[in-house]
């Protein structure tokens, strides 16, 4: 039973799928919990300002509460942005990312050393 004798076997052509390294390594998982939970709240933030916006434009009694709770979402949304950002920080301190010096602050560094003879 180790193959199926009647699937066709296509060996001649090229597979469907080939796999290609990625461009850039995949962020930590706490970073990217982080990034996904952004995005969601992001997106409820335009979902609720677009029903905002278009209740006032009707005339609604609902565009008030739509505006407040637009407004308390753009600052969660704006909350969540930046604990992407502090958790990205907090992540490359705690796993200790190698930072290398630029060459130019390589350059300024031989500057500022006085040279003896």
């Amino acid at each position: 039973m180790d193959q199926d004798h009647d699937i066709p076997s296509h060996r001649g052509r090229p597979p469907l799928w080939t796999e290609e390294p990625a461009r850039r390594r995949r962020m930590p998982d706490p970073v990217r919990t982080a990034a996904v939970r952004a995005v969601i709240i992001i997106a409820v933030t335009l979902a609720q300002t677009m029903v905002a916006v278009f209740c006032a434009l009707a005339g609604a009694w609902f565009a008030f509460p739509a505006t407040l709770c637009s407004i308390a979402s753009t600052v969660v949304a704006t909350w969540a942005v930046v604990d992407v950002w502090v958790t990205r920080q907090v992540w490359n301190q705690r796993h200790g990312v190698v930072s290398v010096p630029s060459s130019s602050a390589r350059q300024l560094r031989k500057a500022r050393r006085p040279r003896f003879p």
